[in-house]
């Protein structure tokens, strides 16, 4: 009876270890989780949403293991993002905090905010109406909703308040070499790439991945989890991201 006690622990001790090590490797080079605390990315990415990143789509950097260990420098197998890839990235400032934005500048661009509308290399980027966003909480604000289309065609959905804001006019941006200017989608509410001092051009080595997939979303309603589906916003579940 003892000895079947040993095995069934020790079997279950294997299989606890093997878990572990499956969800560390699937964790560091296919998918790994992230929530959105902030909205920042609206309406694209609303608070309360839970994605997957994609940790293979520009290969791998230290960033891409746990703890940002220095194992090796620069990337591993790495590809660019392109322009308008949802990213997740850590903060330049301080190499450990993750953010997420979207790519709208490439190494030698040139990037600049006028009247509100974002332009790429001294040509406006096409901005076209798609009526009004509420968000918020308690507080409900009322936005205008654009589709915005990059040079490559990809097209987006931002929203804004106005056009007169402090950041709706910039001096030019140029991206250096191996870096990225991000944008959020809530454009006069994200601190980004046009936060020189803050965020700045974003380095390769920095990517985490890409965001791809909306697993969950809950619309923060409920205090405790067990009210969870009454604030489970189930529209959103298995949304791509674009």
């Amino acid at each position: 009876m003892a000895t079947q006690k040993a095995s069934g622990f020790v079997e279950l001790v294997k299989t606890i270890v093997y878990a572990i090590l499956i969800a560390v490797v699937v964790r560091t080079f296919l998918f790994e989780p992230f929530s959105i605390p902030s909205g920042s990315m609206i309406p694209t990415l609303l608070v309360g949403d839970y994605l997957f990143v994609s940790k293979y789509s520009f290969g791998y950097s230290r960033y891409s293991l746990p703890f940002g260990l220095p194992l090796f420098s620069g990337r591993l197998f790495g590809r660019e993002p392109e322009r308008g890839d949802v990213v997740v990235f850590k903060l330049p400032a301080d190499n450990t905090t993750d953010y997420i934005k979207r790519v709208v500048g490439l190494p030698g661009d040139r990037i600049q905010m006028i009247d509100g509308i974002l332009n790429i290399n001294g040509v406006p980027v096409r901005r076209e109406p798609a009526g009004e966003f509420t968000a918020g909480g308690a507080v409900r604000q009322t936005y205008h909703r654009y589709i915005e289309t990059l040079p490559n065609g990809r097209r987006h959905e931002i929203i804004e308040i106005g056009d007169s804001g402090p950041l709706d006019n910039t001096s030019v941006y140029t991206v250096p070499p191996g870096h990225f200017f991000m944008m959020g989608d809530n454009r006069d509410s994200s601190r980004d790439s046009r936060f020189l001092g803050e965020v700045g051009y974003v380095p390769f080595v920095n990517l985490i991945g890409r965001a791809e997939v909306i697993f969950f979303s809950v619309d923060g309603s409920a205090l405790h989890f067990w009210n969870w589906p009454d604030s489970i916003r189930f529209d959103r579940i298995f949304r791509s991201i674009q």
